[in-house]
């Protein structure tokens, strides 16, 4: 019997798009057979309002560049364009309700994001509305004390298995698949520090249509710049 399609949503500001992130999101397409990423850009993360963030034509600039050579990344505006502020939540029900039961959806986020979910808008909701996948990252330890114990019994572990097995062998139900088959440690404030330092070390963390893009633009010069 053939298998539903398989979506999976990396949401952020991308400011700028960094190898860490491609990597993460090749990673998780080879090891749970995702079929089509999409990177779902945020005109501006809820929970940095007071961060200044680069416009989102560039951001969604350096995403096309980055992307363009693999068919399966993607990249979605439904942030960008929707009215007013837009929650993870809202993009989750969006996409949701678009697919139906034609396909098996997965939300990406990194440590960080897992960190602060229990802070995020409709936690619960959002944590049980579809499949998870939790990347860890060095020197982040993946607690579960802030989720409910429900939510918690839906994690399944496979750091250190380096391979997912098929949704099926865990059982009804979505859940939190928690992985460390890609180990990145590229940070935003490292590429702003490059950048303004005229450092060689930009195109070790960008791929280099990213990097020409940043220098044709003059991009994170400002130490305020985020």
């Amino acid at each position: 019997m053939d298998r539903k399609k398989r979506i999976a949503l990396y949401g952020g500001t991308f400011d700028p798009v960094h190898l860490g992130h491609l990597e993460v999101a090749r990673g998780v397409s080879r090891l749970f057979e995702i079929d089509e990423l999409w990177f779902v850009v945020a005109q501006l993360a809820p929970h940095k309002l007071t961060l200044a963030v680069t416009p989102a034509l560039h951001r969604y600039a350096m995403l096309a560049l980055a992307t363009q050579d693999d068919p399966r990344l993607l990249i979605s505006t439904f942030e960008l364009e929707a009215a007013g502020r837009c929650y993870t939540v809202d993009t989750l029900v969006h996409f949701k309700s678009a697919l139906g039961e034609s396909a098996d959806l997965f939300f990406v986020m990194g440590a960080d994001s897992w960190s602060e979910v229990g802070t995020w808008r409709d936690c619960d909701r959002l944590l049980e509305m579809v499949n998870h996948i939790i990347v860890s990252r060095p020197r982040y330890n993946l607690g579960v004390d802030h989720i409910a114990p429900a939510l918690a019994a839906r994690i399944v572990d496979l750091r250190g298995s380096g391979q997912a097995s098929p949704l099926s062998h865990f059982g009804e139900g979505e859940k939190i698949f928690i992985t460390d088959a890609v180990m990145t440690d590229v940070s935003a404030t490292d590429i702003r520090r490059a950048v303004r330092e005229n450092s060689g070390e930009l195109s070790d963390m960008v791929s280099p249509p990213v990097a020409a893009y940043i220098r044709k633009y003059k991009l994170y010069r400002d130490t305020n710049e985020r």
